[in-house]
């Protein structure tokens, strides 16, 4: 296994040197780095890229041996607003130009709702909100080849590409070898589908296992009809199917704790492991 954390969860925010030396102090040498919410010194926003401030962050990075598997950039591609949308596609592009110089697997995002807030809508899952995030990310993708990056996309139950079968479809439409899959099998969940979870997270593996890169783990309870995450061990994810299909699939996989701080990552990874070695 090849694990890590959300390099927020460890250090919170603070200068290049202060949150990545708690990261090496807790014993993490893989992140997901969202620079606009670790890094306090520096405006990541549209606009501020620069290679000498990439080089700057990487010099820092490989003192510490530290590896970025995610270069966390979650726009809403599908944001109502197209000023708003263009100003996401724009940033996310840029978090290309900096991942290809820090040495980042991919930039990730998740795939947007209908709406400048976020909040949950019914378009979200029609047709045109489909077509709009296929928009933005042809504008994305189209940089990452000509950049040389990948692009890292993640599926969540109440956003644009809720379901496996949308997934699949998104791959086909967008057809890039340069788009990869993060795979958080609980945001696959819902009220509608959690009784039937193992059958929801293979067939994810089944229409897009190929394609899957990076996994998010956490775990869930139920609040009334919502998933909630939970604590990984705490809740009732299915570990032994999912870890198998992982093993038999996807080994040396980055997989990020979620729900995870440094009090307990080294006990979840422990849980995760001793699972991992008996399936």
């Amino acid at each position: 296994m090849n694990y890590g954390m959300r390099c927020h969860d460890i250090s919170g925010s603070g200068t290049v040197e202060e949150v990545l030396d708690r990261v090496v102090e807790n014993g993490i040498l893989q992140i997901q780095l969202a620079m606009g919410i670790s890094l306090s010194e520096y405006d990541f926003s549209g606009g501020h890229y620069s290679p000498g401030l990439a080089h700057r962050i990487r010099r820092e990075l490989d003192k510490r041996g530290i590896h970025v598997a995610v270069l966390g950039c979650y726009i809403n591609p599908t944001d109502p607003d197209e000023a708003r949308r263009q100003a996401a596609v724009n940033k996310f592009i840029e978090h290309l130009k900096f991942a290809k110089i820090l040495g980042a697997d991919m930039v990730g995002t998740e795939t947007g709702r209908f709406d400048s807030q976020m909040r949950i809508t019914p378009y979200t899952y029609t047709e045109g909100c489909y077509q709009t995030l296929l928009k933005s990310m042809r504008q994305i993708v189209s940089a990452a080849e000509k950049l040389g990056a990948t692009v890292g996309v993640e599926s969540v139950h109440s956003h644009t590409l809720y379901c496996p079968e949308m997934m699949r479809r998104f791959l086909e439409d967008i057809d890039s070898p340069n788009v990869e899959v993060i795979l958080d099998p609980v945001n696959l969940l819902c009220a509608e589908n959690v009784a039937v979870q193992d059958e929801v997270v293979e067939k994810a593996f089944r229409l897009y296992g190929d394609k899957i890169s990076v996994f998010h783990v956490k775990d869930f309870v139920m609040d009334g009809e919502t998933v909630k995450p939970a604590g990984i061990g705490e809740g009732q994810f299915h570990f032994e199917p999912f870890l198998r299909l992982v093993k038999s699939q996807k080994p040396y996989a980055a997989m990020l704790l979620e729900e995870s701080n440094p009090r307990r990552c080294h006990e979840d990874v422990r849980f995760l492991q001793q699972i991992y070695e008996r399936v």
